[in-house]
């Protein structure tokens, strides 16, 4: 949004002498909507001439000079008005535009410095200004001109905050706001589109994927006497098969009951599936397993695991009612790319399962050899 601005800029030089060409340098800066200070346009102010001066200074956004033929009435400071203020201007690294009459001996005598001394101390001024770039001028025209040009580059160069009016700094400072919260917004955005693709800081410290973890479970079973029994059992499984198998149920939701019914399933098929139960001497002759039920202390590690490595999280309804368990963006993510199949996959399978067959077929089919007489 274009913020109309006026730029408020400082001229300084000697006054009576320059009567004409401040004049000149006024209308100036007035064609380029600019708000021009000098000490003649100051009200009586019972403040110290030198803070007043340097007050204005600080908020004026650029200051230009002009030096003509004469040095000026010399201040607290020993140097004139007009140096002191060059001085301040160049110390507070105010932008500065210097015109300095490019003829100092055609001027009229009346308009010169009658004093040696004086004439001394001009000559070291325009010395002190000309060791940064500066502008020559012989006629208030030609000045005016100058002005005008120089001060249409340097604002370019040199932007300043300049002035605003109140109704448009209102508007402007709300367009700003908007356009920052925007930004905020969309920085937000990219993080959490982020952390759909990254775990929480941290988390790579934490047990996860393959690595196993003992669960301690209990179940019920008939031995080959019709007698029941009660065994408590542990057994291993990998962080991911916990997810998969219970992280492929939670897309709608799960709450705690359900949550542990599908942990009792994970751990019985993997009971099962490992081959442990076939090993154990004291489940001989058993045909099946029943009411598995996780330790509750497993229970609550799982859970906690999986919190923070950002792949669930739970959800709080009022009371106890609509609470749950969801997965994260992160663990919807993490559970596609466990799950998914990948290319040539099937293939792979195809091949093994082919093989395996053939095997089969082979050794059903071998001839059964005749016994030696």
């Amino acid at each position: 949004m274009s913020i109309d601005r006026r730029h408020q800029v400082f001229v300084s030089s000697t006054y009576e002498d320059l009567r004409e060409e401040r004049h000149e340098v006024i209308q100036a800066l007035l064609e380029l909507d600019c708000i021009p200070a000098g000490m003649e346009l100051f009200p009586a102010t019972d403040d110290d001439q030198w803070s007043l001066i340097r007050r204005v200074i600080d908020e004026c956004d650029y200051y230009i000079v002009i030096i003509g033929g004469r040095y000026g009435s010399i201040g607290p400071q020993g140097f004139s008005y007009t140096e002191q203020e060059y001085r301040y201007a160049l110390q507070t690294g105010k932008p500065i535009l210097a015109f300095l009459h490019k003829t100092p001996s055609s001027i009229p005598v009346g308009k010169t410095e009658s004093k040696v001394e004086s004439q001394s101390l001009l000559g070291e001024f325009r010395s002190l200004v000309q060791k940064k770039v500066c502008k020559y001028w012989e006629t208030p025209s030609e000045l005016g001109s100058g002005v005008s040009r120089s001060l249409v580059r340097l604002i370019k160069t040199h932007p300043m905050p300049g002035w605003v009016r109140a109704d448009k700094a209102v508007a402007t400072l709300a367009a700003e706001e908007m356009l920052r919260l925007r930004r905020t917004i969309d920085e937000l955005q990219e993080k959490l589109s982020k952390s759909e693709l990254e775990g929480p800081e941290g988390g790579l410290d934490l047990a996860q994927g393959e690595e196993v973890f003992p669960v301690k479970f209990t179940f019920s079973y008939t031995d080959a006497t019709g007698s029941g029994w009660d065994c408590t059992r542990v057994t291993t499984i990998s962080w991911n098969d916990i997810f998969q198998g219970v992280g492929s149920l939670m897309f709608d939701g799960l709450s705690e009951e359900q949550f542990r019914e599908i942990l009792n399933r994970v751990v019985e098929s993997e009971y099962l599936d490992s081959g442990e139960m076939e090993k154990d001497e004291h489940l001989q002759g058993c045909d099946e397993i029943r009411d598995v039920l996780i330790d509750w202390r497993d229970e609550q590690t799982i859970k906690i695991q999986f919190r923070a490595l950002g792949l669930i999280e739970y959800s709080k309804g009022q009371g106890n009612s609509n609470s749950e368990w969801r997965l994260t963006p992160f663990g919807d993510s993490s559970l596609l790319k466990l799950c998914a199949i990948r290319k040539n996959e099937f293939k792979e399978w195809e091949e093994v399962d082919n093989q395996a067959l053939e095997d089969v077929v082979m050794i059903d089919d071998a001839p059964v050899s005749e016994p030696s007489v």
